[in-house]
């Protein structure tokens, strides 16, 4: 193994399977030269699908051996040039292209069935002479990364080690000017500023705070960056809202943080419900709450005008 894959181990995963990938074309284009096939291994798939002798659209052939569009435009452009394959009209839509094996493509079938027929071989005796299934190996792993990409799982582990930047606080008199600002910054970006807003976010001791309700604030590396509030209605009910997390920290996962803080903090004042109202035009909002638990529902006429959705959460006893 070369030295660097032994210093990096395995996050280079991808850089190791590159090289392996460019050392077996390289030693594929010598399999060619041998069986007098004249063709690039980099057709092969396209060839491959072309050989019975069926003439497919670009699109179909793309989509069949998972490459784009483009890429496999320019390897018929290039076997095109090389005589291989011919283009014609599909019949009865003069629209669309499609693709076909010339007479050239036709006379090395012979060399390319022995050929794959050899090469299929000597796979399987590679394989089987290794500890453990590469081909096997390779098909897991696509599965898996089709339930959940490479960039998607680092993603979370960097989310995690992130967090620890992350802090979430009770609400104190210093976090009035954060609580009104970053309110009154989201309410803007998205709708008008209401009278309900003012009241609340210019007093929220008097107008949340001293009426059984709560407030949370987020830091993030020691900076205010969100904000979310409950609003007691009755004894049983209360409402989450007023949440609001700075642009600059979007998508680590703080909205997420500060609503389950709520959550929480409802059950632990025996809140039987939560409800909110929101807009449905707020994609990202609406999903979040749903990952919370919360449910739609049809309730009472609410005070601000640019709410079209009620969510409600439910405690089970």
């Amino acid at each position: 193994m070369l030295q660097l894959y032994e210093n990096t181990g395995k996050m280079a995963l991808g850089s190791r399977l590159k090289l392996l990938s460019e050392a077996l074309a390289k030693q594929a284009a010598r399999v060619y030269e041998l069986y007098e096939v004249d063709l690039d291994p980099k057709w092969f798939p396209v060839f491959y699908m072309l050989k019975s002798g069926s003439c497919l659209p670009i699109t179909v052939i793309a989509e069949a051996i998972g490459h784009s569009h483009a890429s496999v435009s320019k390897i018929v452009k290039e076997m095109s040039a090389a005589g291989i394959l011919k283009s014609e009209k599909l019949a009865g839509d003069a629209r669309v292209n499609q693709v076909c094996i010339t007479d050239k493509g036709r006379s090395l079938l012979s060399g390319f069935e022995r050929q794959t027929g050899d090469m299929e071989a000597v796979v399987d005796e590679l394989l089987g002479q290794c500890q453990h299934n590469i081909w096997e190996a390779i098909s897991e792993v696509e599965y898996l990364l089709e339930e959940k990409d490479l960039f998607a799982r680092v993603r979370s582990k960097f989310l995690d080690r992130d967090r620890e930047n992350i802090e979430l606080i009770d609400y104190r008199a210093e976090h009035a000017r954060s609580f009104r600002e970053l309110n009154y910054e989201w309410i803007n970006k998205h709708f008008e500023i209401e009278e309900s807003d003012s009241a609340m976010l210019d007093d929220p001791e008097k107008q949340i705070l001293a009426k059984g309700g709560y407030i949370v604030i987020a830091k993030y590396k020691g900076s205010v960056v969100g904000t979310c509030a409950l609003i007691r209605h009755d004894a049983n009910r209360i409402e989450l809202a007023k949440m609001a997390v700075d642009d600059s920290v979007k998508g680590k996962g703080i909205g997420y943080l500060l609503g389950q803080r709520c959550v929480d903090k409802a059950k632990e004042l025996d809140f039987r419900q939560v409800f909110l109202e929101s807009n449905t035009k707020l994609k990202p909002a609406i999903n979040l709450y749903k990952k919370l638990g919360f449910k739609r529902i049809v309730g009472e006429p609410s005070p601000y005008e640019r709410c079209n959705i009620q969510m409600l959460l439910t405690f089970l006893d």
